[in-house]
């Protein structure tokens, strides 16, 4: 195979091999991949391409728009997944391990997909929390909003996750409207090239919405600026370096190593269901990956007197399930490092630990024997491959164990006394990605949790209730956040729509009602309404405007209403049957209506009963009970069109309407949103 091409301009582009291009090897065999190298490559072409042709593309598509591409990017690359599959065990990963990566990818697209429809508007302004009256009579409002940046996302990723650690930048920037460059890390570039080519073949993607560049990329950080981001996951040195190369006005956030922790908690004891669940967990992160995760448990934290026992049973359990060798090998369940340069730095990082104190209570740092592909067993002089290490430190504050990562399948094990203890020890790391706790005592887990939570940016409670189904420590999920501050970078990644507002631009904007429903597309009260003879239920989406309003008639409330309501429903609460009681009550003059009375009769009010466009009321949002209404008062309705959200792929859409109960008096009853679903013709 020649040298590793890159896709950046709308095209494919092969640079010459030799001279500077980096070799890639098999992790498994040392045979030659590929070459990886951006020689000849215009950088500044492929900015300018994404800035200009991405821009124009990803701007002219709703956030639902976008969110369905993404769900048809999943099911592109699902369809060609065992392509991925058999780069990845170039690569070092197993079936398991790939799994991980290119299953939990496809899924990060399909979660972005379903949460961009179900919680974004089909548009291209998001509205941030609600408006702020600037005046007495309402005629100056304040609201928050966000836009898409208008540059270009950087995406620099490491080499442990080619597939899951690039789509999970992609999806949220490419929900906002962003277009991305893809930088892969060199060794398992290709088979992030192998991801992208599938997605560029399919013809699904919008010009300039996805570039790919492998190898070094002089000058392109230099050339961002205000508008621009760079994600980057990789070692903390690294990310320094790059930050000092990022122009002011562009945004630099990483996501970087870090010495994450789990805690056997004190009542785990050996036969409890949490010991066995954390000698589990911790067997699976030493595994998966070969500890190349850079969610890995470092440091195994337990009680002083569990040490042995938890040293025991990981050798057991890791005897019992560990088959070192070529994930093309029947029965292998571990794979070797990504490279041999990176077997060496892990053997590297041991020696020193070693050196600072530590004692290698299971496993070696000699070349062990492995399953080969064809299941033949022997040495692999030219493969990357390490057993399991688990170190043990007489003195668990030795700053080296807090500080060094051996970026393998390396852990050392730390006894501590008192929740306090552990509560340092885990402090120590200065900043983690997340630290799992097991136990079954809430005491601790509160505890615990109250003290590391402001150090990690996850925390996993587990215990017998969630061991089956839990996700585990090492595997971040694209609804929650994934980062850490300090050591871990302090950047912060998924975490549902907060990774999609993370590409765009948060601005107060301050106007009249009118200006704000305008920009926002969400009718503000105080804006221009429209109310004619035609009611608006019986209006199709695509003839109902924002703003179409109707007024209704009066309607008496009578205290035999009340009483009637109150016998049917059963809620005989004393503020609406009993006056001296209800007038006693600071918030009534006596005897009230229900509030949930009030609400039905407003639907009798304004609903138009005849079948026609609306085909469901399915839910009401925000309802704020504000002036009571006592027996002879009366109430009234006004229903407002307040923001209209059509479905892409359904002959329907959304239909927000602002509803709000007054009084003879016109005081304010009650407000709240009404949710209806209504036909597009």
């Amino acid at each position: 195979m020649g040298a590793l091409p890159s896709y950046t301009t709308g095209r494919w582009f092969t640079p010459d091999a030799g001279g500077s291009a980096v070799p890639v090897r098999d992790s498994s065999t040392g045979a030659l991949i590929t070459e990886v190298s951006a020689d000849g490559l215009d950088l500044a072409a492929a900015v300018d391409y994404a800035r200009r042709i991405g821009q124009a593309s990803l701007g002219a598509l709703t956030f639902h728009q976008r969110a369905l591409l993404l769900k048809r990017f999943a099911q592109v690359l699902s369809e060609r997944k065992d392509e991925l599959y058999a780069a990845s065990a170039r690569a070092g990963a197993t079936k398991s391990d790939a799994w991980v990566d290119v299953d939990g990818g496809i899924g990060v697209l399909f979660t972005y997909s379903s949460k961009g429809r179900r919680e974004l508007p089909n548009a291209q302004v998001y509205v941030d929390g609600p408006s702020e009256s600037l005046s007495k009579d309402g005629s100056f409002l304040g609201r928050h909003i966000y836009t898409r940046l208008p540059g270009v996302a950087v995406q620099i990723n490491a080499f442990n996750f080619p597939v899951w650690g690039a789509l999970e930048k992609f999806a949220p920037a490419f929900l906002a409207g962003m277009p991305t460059i893809v930088k892969p890390a060199t060794p398992t570039a290709f088979v992030a090239e192998a991801m992208v080519r599938i997605l560029v073949e399919s013809g699904e993607v919008p010009d300039g919405a996805l570039q790919l560049v492998c190898g070094s990329v002089p000058g392109l950080l230099e050339s961002l600026g205000l508008g621009d981001i760079v994600a980057f996951t990789g070692s903390a040195s690294t990310a320094a370096m790059l930050r000092a190369r990022v122009p002011n006005g562009a945004i630099f956030q990483a996501e970087t190593d870090s010495i994450n922790a789990s805690v056997l908690g004190l009542d785990a004891g050996e036969g409890t269901p949490e010991f066995d669940a954390y000698v589990k967990q911790l067997v699976a992160e030493l595994m998966a990956k070969s500890g190349q995760r850079c969610t890995a448990i470092r440091r195994a934290i337990v009680p002083a007197a569990s040490v042995d026992a938890v040293l025991d049973a990981v050798r057991a359990r890791l005897e019992e399930r560990a088959v070192l060798g070529d994930p093309r090998g029947d029965g292998v369940t571990m794979g070797p490092l990504v490279s041999t340069a990176q077997r060496d730095e892990v053997l590297r990082q041991v020696a020193r630990l070693v050196e600072a104190g530590g004692e290698i209570a299971i496993g070696s740092t000699d070349a062990p024997e492995v399953v080969r592909a064809d299941g033949t067993r022997g040495p692999a002089q030219d493969g990357a491959f390490i057993t399991p290490l688990v170190l043990r430190f007489a003195d668990a504050r030795t700053p080296a164990v807090h500080q060094i990562e051996a970026f393998g399948p390396v852990a050392a094990i730390l006894g501590y006394e008192s929740v306090d203890d552990a509560a340092d020890l885990v402090a120590r790391g200065e900043g983690s990605l997340v630290t799992s706790v097991a136990t079954h005592d809430p005491v601790f887990a509160v505890e615990l949790t109250s003290r590391i939570a402001s150090c990690n940016g996850r925390v996993l409670l587990l215990d017998r209730d969630d061991a089956r189904s839990s996700t585990g420590h090492g595997s971040p999920m694209p609804h929650l956040v994934h980062g850490g501050p300090g050591r871990a970078g302090g950047g912060e990644e998924l975490g549902g729509i907060r990774a999609v507002l993370h590409h765009m631009q948060r601005t107060a904007i301050q106007g009249s009602p009118d200006m704000l429903t305008a920009l926002t597309g969400v009718w503000h009260p105080g804006a221009k309404a429209r109310s004619d003879e035609r009611h608006p239920f019986r209006k199709s989406l695509g003839e109902l405007r924002i703003g179409d309003q109707l007024i209704s008639e009066s309607r008496p409330v009578t205290l035999d209403d009340i009483e009637t309501f109150a016998n049917f429903t059963g809620d005989t609460f004393y503020a609406h049957m009993d006056e001296d009681a209800a007038a006693a009550n600071p918030f009534f003059p006596g005897r009230v209506a229900h509030g949930y009375l009030l609400v039905s009769w407003a639907a009798g009010l304004f609903v138009d009963p005849a079948p026609g466009p609306v085909l469901a009321n399915y839910g009401l949002e925000n309802l704020r009970f504000v002036t009571p209404v006592s027996p002879d008062d009366e109430i009234r309705v006004e229903l407002t069109a307040k923001q209209i959200t059509p479905r892409e792929t359904d002959e329907y859409g959304e239909v927000r309407w602002d509803a709000v109960i007054r009084n003879q008096r016109d005081d304010l009853v009650a407000t709240y949103d009404v949710l209806t679903l209504v036909a597009k013709e």
